[in-house]
């Protein structure tokens, strides 16, 4: 399975420590991981200054797009998401079609929507309770997360009746939503050439497996 982990400006700083966590956790199960980003500015503080062209300011908005194109145009399987709550996220990557974000405090909340919604997607508050002991909350809940085969229901006698659940919300989603690249179209150009980073490109151009999909993030590539 290949994992992108991406998280907005405001918790750059904790990237090494989840990225850490996540490649650790995808040596022993055999999953690739790429680091969307952000990492943290070479200088301080939330100033123009401190974001370049290879490291621009990213918020949970941009994530949502990244994880809209990555997810959609199966250059990943996964994406593992974060800002301050969690929230923003949350709601970013949800509202495009063909991602499904659950909320993530802990290990138990990883493990039941694996198994009972089989999404494709993560969002974890990366600064809201990350204290003393976070790195050994995220590594739980990445082994809860990628330990073992998701979709098989909890309890497992109910495995029939979420999978057909799941199923159609499936097609709920994808009849209220607009297509993928139609909605793209209508989104802010210069918000959406700063979610196209070089470390987003480089994830995206490895795995892209849709043509039409790979043609839109060519046309606005800087």
């Amino acid at each position: 399975m290949k994992i992108a982990l991406m998280n907005e400006f405001s918790q750059a700083a904790k990237n090494p420590v989840i990225l850490n966590e996540l490649e650790k956790n995808a040596k022993m199960n055999g999953n690739e991981v790429f680091n969307v980003g952000m990492h943290k500015p070479e200088v301080e503080g939330d100033v123009p200054e401190a974001y370049t062209e290879e490291n621009p300011r990213l918020t949970y908005i941009h994530l949502g797009i990244q994880a809209a194109l990555l997810l959609n145009s199966k250059a990943v399987d996964f994406v593992v998401a974060g800002c301050g709550t969690g929230q923003g996220a949350l709601m970013s990557l949800n509202a495009y079609p063909g991602v499904y974000c659950g909320y993530c405090i802990e290990p138990t909340d990883a493990y039941l929507f694996l198994q009972i919604n089989n999404g494709n997607a993560l969002s974890i508050p990366f600064a809201k309770g990350f204290g003393w002991g976070a790195e050994l909350n995220i590594g739980n809940i990445f082994d809860k997360a990628f330990g073992s085969p998701a979709g098989m229901g909890y309890p497992k006698e109910n495995k029939a009746s979420q999978v057909r659940n799941a199923g159609i919300l499936a097609d709920v989603k994808t009849a209220v939503n607009k297509p993928l690249l139609d909605g793209l179209k209508e989104v802010d150009e210069e918000l959406l050439e700063t979610a196209l980073t070089k470390r987003f490109l480089d994830c995206f151009y490895a795995g892209c497996q849709d043509d039409e999909i790979k043609k839109f993030v060519d046309a606005h590539v800087k």
